[in-house]
């Protein structure tokens, strides 16, 4: 028995309901799908509810934005079942045997499993290109590598977990922008739950543009920020081992003063046509030491 969580906003996930649905009746599952519009305008609230002739399957309507993060304990509160799915409105299964790998990976034996994510080869439109290239870098990791550090690659738009424990998760994360899959691989390291890692992808087909995808790192490095000022920093994230080295040493205050002089040249590149993978590493670490600074002065 499964519950299928989908939170949406401005996109159609009829294809990918449609996809998840035939699936599950082909491998004869007990199931539920339920997807929350959490406040997308009108236009993508009409084609999704197209979703609510399947069975199993409906369609929630919140006419605010309350954010990914609460849309999903939403979701979770509404479940029916033990086990829940959630994937990303702007995804598709890689695999006919989505649901199938996932039920013969003996899933009951782990409290999370993280199918992984993957990108079509072809590369997209100029403007969509860092996220697609960031992507292809470091979030395309096979299964083996992931769970030699599990903790370190969570990508939420992907996995299985069972509801008790994400329950009980989630009511620690307190953000709600880009990022938060940090704080949930931090929180499941803390509390010692059994997550493992499986090649069952799924492509990410909603690129950000450059700039907002820029806007979107940064917000992810403010939220590590949160984690050394509030001490929950047992997440195997690189950047942040990276800024403890430099911190360690004092070499931070150098990274301030780099993004300070750099920062223009540096982003011109990264929201550009062709934005170079080591410079927007870079970008993130002297950012991430200048934010630090500024939240101690």
């Amino acid at each position: 028995m499964i519950s299928v969580l989908i939170p949406i906003y401005n996109y159609c996930v009829v294809d990918l309901v449609r996809e998840i649905h035939k699936q599950l009746i082909d491998n004869d599952l007990t199931f539920e799908i339920l997807c929350l519009e959490d406040g997308s305008n009108k236009a993508f609230v009409k084609k999704n509810l197209a979703i609510n002739y399947l069975s199993n399957t409906s369609l929630i309507v919140s006419e605010l934005n309350n954010g990914r993060i609460k849309s999903r304990k939403n979701l979770c509160d509404r479940a029916k079942y033990d086990w829940l799915l959630f994937l990303d409105a702007d995804v598709m299964p890689k695999s006919n045997r989505f649901i199938l790998n996932y039920l013969e990976c003996k899933y009951e034996k782990y409290d999370v499993v993280y199918g992984g994510f993957i990108y079509h080869n072809t590369p997209p439109e100029q403007q969509f290109t860092l996220r697609w290239k960031y992507g292809r870098t470091h979030e395309e990791v096979d299964a083996k590598i992931r769970n030699t550090e599990p903790y370190k690659v969570v990508i939420s738009a992907n996995f299985l977990v069972r509801k008790s424990i994400y329950t009980s998760i989630s009511s620690e994360i307190n953000f709600d922008t880009y990022g938060t899959d940090i704080v949930l691989g931090s929180l499941l390291k803390e509390h010692s739950v059994k997550v493992f890692h499986i090649n069952n992808e799924v492509y990410h087909l909603g690129l950000e543009d450059n700039l907002s995808y820029l806007h979107k790192k940064e917000q992810a490095a403010d939220i590590l920020i949160e984690l050394i000022k509030n001490k929950k920093v047992k997440h195997e994230n690189s950047l942040l081992s990276l800024f403890m080295v430099l911190k360690r040493y004092g070499l931070h205050y150098l990274f301030m003063m780099f993004f300070k002089i750099f920062r223009s040249s540096m982003k011109r590149n990264l929201i550009g046509k062709k934005p170079i993978m080591p410079i927007l590493q870079l970008y993130r670490i002297s950012y991430m030491c200048n934010a630090y600074i500024k939240t101690k002065s």
